[in-house]
């Protein structure tokens, strides 16, 4: 495993009005993840997921737990991880008046890389990312995309044998989001480990060959994707009312063929064992309370009906 951890914790100190209290941002998180694997790290806003990200990429230090990254023990040794890992965080790195080689040859440099080499890993790197036509213009003239895929560049150049993404493609066009999902799986492909945080669960679906769901500061659910959907057996039937919702959820919630129920703001979300068998069911129980139904959809569970299942609540809505 390239990253072990047991039972890792950070809590911080807060002020709310004249006190001052304890916040346990991480509550003894147990994390596998395999080399040459891309991890997904999934929780909404406050969960911990960014304090676990930066613990593990030794920004912050833990107050308890043990970890070894990349075969090194996080807390006894954080500056030989360092030389391991590259990270990017989610609001980049990249200096408007630089030039993207100049960005590369200089954060070689500063990893103890020799000129020429820093040289030679610079133009490898933007021509691996399809930056080369724009290498030498100012990062200001850059798209999203194109910038997005300097930050990566900038935390490989050392050649880490993993990489963490703090939200790769967080304020991308579709086009450019498409285009990093392709580099990030050539990072995987070339045999390096990539470990990254997202609020997008297509995304999470598509690239992660396995994922971790961190809700109030603790593990809820990690597996594949498959794992965890097959885990929400059966199907979902997504039910839009028109100001209804709270009589529609008391009548559905008795009915035998209803396994769980979850409100929203337009209607209720159901699961249930056969979708096909249960919509008629659904619609002459509603009818016969003459409850006026506007939408009603069937689907397969997906990781946001696996994050509702573990956590009562949607990830996209958190």
């Amino acid at each position: 495993m390239i990253i072990e951890t047991k039972g890792l914790r950070k809590s911080f100190r807060s002020r709310s009005g004249r006190e001052r209290k304890t916040v346990e941002a991480v509550r003894g998180v147990d994390l596998m993840v395999a080399e040459g694997e891309i991890f997904g790290f999934l929780g909404p806003n406050g969960a911990g997921k960014t304090t676990t990200l930066r613990m593990l990429a030794t920004l912050i230090e833990p107050d308890g737990g043990d970890a070894t990254v990349a075969g090194i023990d996080l807390r006894k040794h954080p500056g030989e991880v360092r030389k391991r890992i590259g990270y990017v965080a989610q609001g980049g790195s990249t200096w408007d008046d630089s030039t993207a080689r100049e960005e590369l040859v200089l954060h070689a440099r500063m990893y103890g890389i020799g000129k020429a080499e820093a040289q030679r890993r610079a133009a490898a790197a933007l021509d691996a990312f399809q930056l080369t036509e724009y290498a030498d213009r100012k990062c200001k003239t850059y798209s999203g995309g194109q910038r997005r895929r300097v930050d990566i560049a900038l935390g490989i150049i050392h050649e880490p044998r993993m990489v963490f993404l703090d939200e790769p493609t967080t304020g991308l066009d579709p086009q450019s989001r498409a285009h990093m999902w392709d580099e990030i799986r050539r990072l995987r492909a070339e045999g390096m480990t990539v470990f990254i945080t997202t609020h997008y669960l297509d995304e999470a679906d598509a690239l992660c060959d396995r994922v971790a769901i961190i809700d109030h500061g603790q593990i809820v659910a990690e597996g594949t994707p498959d794992e965890l959907k097959r885990d929400v057996s059966g199907d979902v039937v997504t039910v839009g009312l028109n100001g209804a919702t709270p009589q529609a959820a008391e009548l559905l919630d008795t009915q035998d063929f209803v396994r769980k129920l979850e409100t929203h703001d337009e209607g209720v979300r159901l699961y249930v064992d056969e979708g096909a068998t249960a919509i008629p069911m659904i619609l002459r129980v509603l009818d016969g309370a003459g409850l006026n139904l506007r939408s009603i959809e069937l689907h397969r569970p997906s990781l946001d009906d696996v994050f509702l299942a573990k956590t009562g609540r949607s990830l996209r809505e958190s």
